[in-house]
C-alpha cells in the first residue's frame, strides 16, 4: 500500500516510529528496530555519547542511510533546557528535526505546555522541525500549529505507563479537528492492540519505546506493533461500520424462499 506518512515535506515508509532506550542490548536494539520496518527513530540527546568516539555509543547501531535519526529533549524540565538541547543535537550534526519534550512534572511526566509552546515558538524561528510532545488537548494542540510545530503529538497514556489508549474521545477531536500537520499518538502504548486502536482512531502514525523494548521478546513485539500499525491504519482507511444495538443478519432475509 503506497500510504507514507508525510511530515515538513519528508515521506517516511512506516507510520511506526520507534525509540532507542530501555533495551537489554544495543545488539538487541537494532534487531528490534529491523523487525519494526521503522525508518524513523528517536534519540535522547542527553542520553547518548556525542563526544568520545572511543566509546560505544547507541549511533553505532543505527543504519543511519536506511534509518532517520530524530532527536529529542527528554529529561529537559523548562523550556531553556530543551532549546539548548535541541541546539546540541543539531551542532553535533544529529538533525535539524527534534522531537520536543518540556516536562512539568516528575512523577507523571506530563508536559509543561506553555513552556511546550514557547520552545517550539523559538525552535522553529532557528530552523528547525517541530514534533511536540504534547497532551490530547486541542486548544494546546492549535497553540503548537500556530507557533510552527510540524506535527503534534499527543499522548495516549503516561509514558512508559503501557496503559493504551484512555481517552478515545479526545483523540477523535483531535484527528477531526487537527487537518494542517500530522498527528502522532506519542507514550503509553502497551501492546499491539493499542498501537492498532490508534491508527483505526485516525492517528497518522504512533511513536513508542518501552512497549517494545521492555517486552518479554523485543523483536517479536516489534513486529506485532508494525503489524497492529498497518492494521489499523488500512482499517481507517476502509470505514468501519456503524455500531447498533441490534442484530442485523449476515445474510439478508429479502429474497429467501421459504
Amino acid at each position: 500500500m503506497n500510504d507514507q506518512l508525510v511530515i515538513n515535506g519528508r515521506a517516511f515508509r512506516s507510520r511506526l516510529i520507534v525509540g532507542t532506550g530501555k533495551y537489554r542490548s544495543f545488539q538487541e536494539m537494532a534487531r528490534a528496530h529491523a523487525a519494526s520496518g521503522a525508518d524513523m527513530v528517536t534519540v535522547a540527546v542527553r542520553r547518548v555519547n556525542l563526544t568520545d568516539k572511543s566509546k560505544e555509543s547507541l549511533l553505532d547501531y543505527i543504519d543511519r542511510s536506511k534509518i532517520f535519526i530524530l532527536p529529542n529533549t527528554a529529561a529537559c524540565f523548562t523550556a531553556e533546557e530543551a532549546i539548548r538541547t535541541a541546539r546540541l543535537g543539531r551542532e553535533v550534526g544529529l538533525s535539524e528535526w527534534v522531537k520536543l519534550e518540556v516536562i512539568g512534572d516528575q512523577q507523571t511526566l506530563f508536559p509543561d505546555t506553555a513552556a511546550l509552546i514557547e520552545a517550539t515558538r523559538v525552535l522553529v524561528k532557528e530552523g528547525f522541525v517541530v514534533l511536540p510532545y504534547t497532551n490530547d488537548d486541542l486548544i494546546v494542540a492549535r497553540r503548537l500549529i500556530d507557533a510552527g510545530a510540524a506535527a503534534v503529538m499527543p499522548l495516549a497514556a503516561p509514558i512508559g505507563s503501557g496503559l493504551g489508549i484512555q481517552n478515545a474521545t479526545n483523540l477523535r477531536i483531535l484527528r477531526e479537528r487537527i487537518t494542517e500537520v500530522p498527528l502522532i499518538v506519542d507514550a503509553g502504548v502497551g501492546t499491539a492492540s493499542d498501537a492498532a486502536v490508534a491508527m483505526e482512531l485516525g492517528a497518522d502514525g504512533v511513536l513508542m519505546n518501552t512497549a517494545i523494548a521492555e517486552a518479554q521478546d523485543a523483536v517479536l513485539m516489534a513486529e506485532a506493533m508494525r503489524d497492529a500499525v498497518t492494521a489499523g491504519r488500512k482499517a481507517f482507511l476502509a470505514g468501519r461500520i456503524a455500531k447498533k444495538l441490534y442484530a442485523s443478519a449476515s445474510s439478508p432475509l429479502t429474497g429467501v424462499v421459504r
